[in-house]
């Protein structure tokens, strides 16, 4: 963006600042006086400013980590509602997108859009039929043109705004402008590309194709490029009519429970969850009123944690169900959320003072929104810092309870999240995983050998200066073996594991019972089982 363009879009910016009365927000007293709360004037300015700034502001609304309250729940009022361009327009991008007419791929085209927002817009069209019969009914995608270059310049707007309010003392230490800003521009460039939105529908609908709670849309795969995806269309009752669901004799409980478990599933099984659940992108089959299933929408955002992160959130998780605070603590300290000189006791008071009242309590009579920003409230005293790769997570926890809210408010988060978690946690237990880990890696660990002797033949040529001496050579050969003497303990204590499954399967195989499995299953089993724990546990 050329210097003359981003000064005078600074202008207009600044134009709207003044106009809104938004010094108060970096601590200066206003030039004017208003009688709106600043939430709602900063909300109004970025309306003014436009999509990128509207859909910015909706990110800011999930960190009650770095905005005071108010105006964090101020902005989750964005509206990212925006007038259609015109359907000669979308016709022209979907034609020079794909390289062909409309008329050769579709039987129809409707121009008049179902749905408008900042980045795109969606219109109804049919395939083309085969040998007489119809086509497909599908809705066509189209990126807004000119919007690729509106974000580069507002990004960068942004990203100069940025650094200024890094420069205000206190506030911009404490908000971490420059942080917000990238954090954002890496969730809207992956917006942009329709091709990466295709891949993220095309793997959640293989992660639920064999499950009734959920259907994703088939993705046409060759009208797809980076400004035009082409996908099945699928018909249902927004999830937020309920009215309309009442009447069509939804069950509210059956169908708010597995919104919850859907999430908790995606997030932990498959670690891939769709990360934008606002009502707009959430529909409901009309035809399963009994056996309720939900239809997922818009792919452009999603997220996925690190195995650690994934370890340690659902750890957190079960201590939290089970009230065991102190826990909880433990593991925000074991993970680096908060520093190591963190005294655990303290913190675990804190964290206890936060979450009791909430046991017990139905969703209606709990706002995990405010629950959230008490949390933070008390990392921020115990020093945590930021953790960018959950913010995805939260605000989709965030979006999980206004639609459980909506749809059942008597629902117990708890109680229908905590089996999930802990058959997880065992299933992660099972010493058959271990096993299947072992088998992965044993290839990359064989093929790494060679270069590993070469590795070691090499120092020891260096001479006794060298970085590793005979002695350090023997020490280390003492390791490998000690290593190799626990992995053979594991795969020895996997294979009679797997034994004694095999014998216990075997129909007509009842010698010496002991419960109703034989002996030899029992004895095969805890020997198997004490084999593999000193293995790992040794580790």
């Amino acid at each position: 963006m050329s210097q003359l363009t981003q000064f005078g879009r600074l202008l207009h910016l600044w134009r709207v600042y003044r106009r809104n009365g938004l010094s108060e927000a970096l601590g200066k007293p206003p030039k004017r006086n208003f009688d709106q709360p600043i939430g709602v004037r900063l909300r109004t300015a970025l309306e003014q400013l436009g999509p990128v700034f509207i859909k910015f502001g909706q990110a800011l609304s999930t960190r009650p980590d770095i905005l005071p309250p108010e105006i964090a729940a101020e902005l989750r009022k964005l509206q990212d509602k925006v007038p259609p361009f015109d359907g000669a327009e979308a016709r022209a991008v979907v034609e020079r997108s794909l390289g062909q007419p409309i008329g050769k791929i579709f039987d129809t085209f409707d121009d008049r859009p179902l749905a408008s927002a900042s980045i795109a817009q969606v219109h109804a069209a049919r395939l083309k039929g085969v040998d007489g019969a119809p086509g497909m009914d599908v809705v066509v995608k189209v990126r807004r043109p000119g919007i690729a270059k509106q974000v580069e310049r507002d990004v960068a707007l942004l990203h100069t705004v940025a650094g200024l309010a890094a420069k205000v003392p206190d506030h911009g230490r404490r908000l971490r402008p420059r942080e917000v800003v990238a954090e954002y521009e890496h969730v809207i460039r992956d917006e942009l590309d329709f091709v990466r939105e295709a891949a993220n529908a095309s793997q959640l609908r293989r992660n639920w194709l064999a499950s009734p709670y959920i259907y994703h849309p088939i993705i046409l795969w060759q009208y797809t490029t980076e400004e035009v995806i082409v996908m099945e269309r699928i018909y249902g009752v927004p999830i937020d009519e309920t009215d309309k669901l009442r009447e069509l004799g939804f069950d509210f409980e059956k169908l708010a429970e597995r919104g919850v478990e859907i999430f908790f599933k995606e997030v932990f099984y498959y670690n891939f969850f769709h990360a934008d659940m606002h009502p707009g992108n959430v529909m409901v089959d009309p035809e399963r009123p009994t056996d309720p299933r939900y239809l997922a929408l818009d792919f452009g955002i999603v997220g996925a944690l690190t195995p650690e992160d994934q370890r340690y959130l659902a750890e957190n998780f079960l201590a939290f169900f089970n009230q065991d605070y102190r826990r909880v603590a433990e593991l925000h300290v074991e993970s680096g959320w908060v520093p190591a000189h963190t005294r655990v006791d303290e913190f675990t008071g804190a964290i206890r003072a936060v979450c009791e009242p909430i046991f017990d309590k139905p969703l209606g009579e709990i706002s995990f929104g405010k629950l959230l920003i008490r949390l933070f409230t008390v990392a921020r005293r115990f020093e945590m810092t930021v953790q960018p790769q959950l913010v995805l997570l939260q605000k989709t926890i965030l979006q999980i309870e206004g639609l459980g809210r909506q749809l059942y408010p008597e629902l117990d988060l708890m109680k229908t999240a905590k089996p999930i978690m802990e058959q997880w946690m065992r299933d992660r237990m099972n010493p058959m995983r271990a096993v299947e880990q072992a088998k992965l890696q044993l290839p990359g660990l064989m093929a790494d050998l060679p270069r590993m002797a070469q590795h070691l033949r090499s120092q020891l040529d260096g001479g006794p200066n060298a970085p590793l001496t005979r002695r350090a050579l023997d020490e280390f050969a003492q390791r490998m073996a000690a290593q190799q003497a626990r992995s053979r303990r594991v795969w020895m204590g996997g294979a009679l594991v797997v034994s004694a499954a095999v014998i216990y399967g075997l129909d007509g195989f009842r010698p010496l019972m002991l419960g109703d499995a034989p002996l030899v299953t029992w004895l095969l089993g805890g020997l198997g089982l004490a084999l593999w724990w000193s293995g790992r546990g040794s580790q």
